[in-house]
């Protein structure tokens, strides 16, 4: 495993390995049954294949290469193959159609009052400096988007324009620092840097655009606004729509509602909320399976093995099946993961991962659900051979550079972890990676300012320190990462707050096409979610396994920083192999109080 890390440098910024044609194959279903004459072509290649009777399916494809699913009244499913993909069993659903071209004979304008009773219930209502605006009903273009298209820890109000509506563009002002976003390695001048008035224009060849918030104009980007905090947001670039506003106007409106901007929705003498839409209830019922539940479904071999009552006993168990499951890596890492963890005995581990490590070393995903054992068992150092290796095998990839500046941070590594921060955004402004001007970003950009802020001194020493200027973190309490082997993983995180409420992210390819889409491009499998100090208490963070696509496993790693940003920072990493499918599971809990976090 040990690699010349020079030799890392040299690979990443050429073009690594060729694409190589092999077999792709797998099962269409409707969710249920098999699909035939479901159509699988490779788009700009002109080949194609259909699903036989019993959904199957076998094409010849290349690293890269993007793979289209059409059939009639589903939903087009796009995938990118990777360099690990072979099977791919995709699951198809229903095509939402819109009405088009209907005659409408009479037309009741909602009154205001009606309008504001609706707004909670009715996504497509927005309110402005001049009443509620529904724009289905509106004669000009409204564009809107709500709480539920924003991403877990997204705090840039610009990207959240740049990304969720086509044509804006936004002008960054002047100010210290660079957006490593679009390319940057300038030094270490601070990951978002201070903007000098950022301005807004929806429309080529006219004026800024001015912001409507909670009914209030502002002329200036509204830095204050907590992007965490907004309930809708809408575009009004039509000088229709924006005639009411006057001159000022001109460059289009920009529509911010907050959630505490809005007055509260209407309740019943009993206190209920008076839903119209039939408003959703998101408290929490406790319905999730424990560590102990989970075991219960667990693979016979393990279930064999935690039943041991000694470590010959274990031994012997794990022999005999290795016989059988040998060419298994899941019961490698199993196995490996119980021995070190139960039995304390790291040198036989250690044997296992030894003997069977050609099996995997050429697979990043088994790697990565490898690393992420050693991170959470605190053998950094494994941890890091183990990255890099992933890094030999997939340089073109954004995590790769994450995961290896962290693990060189856990080394108390920082200048190294500052070098590769250097060489990432380098290739970035050399065009050798794309750039992803969203979530990865923002965490990348969050990642390497954390690192000039803590560990500022140990980057560049003492007397250079003091002319780099950090910017202050944007965040205090406690930072959640997620990241998951198998870019294919489909999955549910929900997050149930001291009060009971939870928020859940989806990601698969019926609810968030577009995120994943991202990540295979790109080449990143994380995303954070941030828990301010606002709510003390115990907040349980559980997550629903729904598939990968080729019926095996996914390994997800969750890395808890408490206190972030502050001099009293720690991580915490767990690790969870995810493998029962449709039920909700225990993760772990955080216990916040007030101001610490712990």
């Amino acid at each position: 495993m040990k690699k010349n890390f020079f030799l890392l440098v040299a690979l990443c910024i050429s073009t690594f390995g060729f694409a190589q044609e092999r077999w792709i194959s797998g099962i269409v279903k409707d969710g249920e049954s098999p699909m035939s004459n479901v159509q699988i072509q490779i788009i700009n290649e002109g080949t194609s294949v259909k699903t036989n009777a019993e959904g199957k399916y076998r094409i010849l494809a290349s690293t890269g290469d993007l793979l289209y699913y059409t059939s009639d009244g589903m939903e087009t499913i796009q995938i990118r193959v990777e360099d690990v993909t072979r099977v791919l069993n995709v699951d198809m659903f229903p095509k939402i159609e819109k009405l088009e071209n209907v005659t409408v004979t009479t037309r009741r304008r909602a009154s205001q009052k009606e309008l504001e009773e609706d707004y909670y219930f009715n996504p497509n209502i927005i309110k402005t400096v001049f009443g509620y605006l529904d724009k289905n009903k509106a004669s000009y273009s409204v564009r809107t988007i709500d709480e539920n298209r924003i991403l877990p820890g997204e705090y840039d109000l610009a990207n959240v324009l740049r990304n969720r509506f086509a044509g804006i563009l936004i002008s960054d002002g002047v100010g210290f620092g660079t957006n490593f976003g679009s390319g940057a390695g300038t030094g270490f001048a601070g990951a978002s840097g201070v903007n000098a008035g950022r301005t807004v224009f929806l429309r080529r060849g006219r004026g800024p655009a001015v912001f409507d918030i909670d009914g209030q104009i502002f002329t200036q980007f509204p830095d204050f606004i907590d992007v965490q905090n907004i309930e809708r947001l809408a575009i009004i670039s039509s000088l229709t729509g924006t005639v009411r506003y006057g001159s000022i106007a001109n460059g289009g409106v920009v529509v911010i509602n907050t959630k505490n901007g809005i007055a509260a929705p209407q309740r019943d003498k009993n206190g209920v909320i008076i839903d119209r839409a039939r408003l959703r209830n998101n408290f929490y019922d406790g319905k999730a399976l424990s560590a102990d539940n989970i075991l219960n479904n667990a693979p016979e071999y393990l279930k064999e093995l935690k039943s041991s009552t000694s470590f010959a006993e274990a031994k012997a168990s794990f022999e005999k099946n290795a016989q059988k499951y040998a060419s298994s890596p899941y019961f490698i890492l199993d196995s490996y993961q119980y021995f070190y963890d139960t039995w304390k005995n790291e040198a036989y581990a250690d044997h296992i991962i030894d003997n069977a490590y050609l099996g995997i070393s050429n697979n990043p995903v088994h790697l990565k659900s490898l690393a992420y054992i050693y991170d959470a068992q605190g053998r950094v150092e494994k941890a890091n051979e183990t990255y890099k290796e992933v890094f030999i095998l997939r340089p073109n990839y954004s995590q790769s550079y994450m995961d290896l500046t962290n693990s060189n941070r856990r080394m108390d590594r920082p200048k190294k972890a500052a070098i590769l921060y250097a060489r990432y955004f380098y290739l970035l402004d050399e065009g050798f990676i794309n750039a992803d001007t969203t979530m990865f970003a923002n965490m990348i950009n969050r990642e390497f300012n954390n690192l000039l802020s803590l560990e500022k001194t140990d980057v560049v020493g003492a007397s250079s320190s003091k002319k780099i200027k950090v910017d202050k973190e944007d965040f205090d309490g406690t930072r959640l990462v997620f990241e998951w082997s198998d870019s294919e993983a489909e999955f549910e995180l929900q997050f149930v707050n001291p009060e009971n409420q939870f928020y859940t992210w989806t990601h698969n390819l019926e609810v968030s096409p577009d995120i994943i889409s991202r990540e295979k491009d790109f080449g990143y499998s994380t995303c954070e979610y941030l828990i301010d100090d606002s709510l003390s208490g115990v907040w349980k963070i559980n997550a629903k396994y729904l598939g990968n696509k080729s019926l095996t496993p996914s390994y997800l790693k969750a890395t808890i920083y408490h206190n972030y940003g502050t001099k009293s920072q720690r991580e915490e990493i767990k690790v969870f192999k995810l493998d029962v499918e449709d039920v909700n599971r225990e993760l772990f809990t955080i216990n916040k109080t007030s101001k610490s976090g712990i």
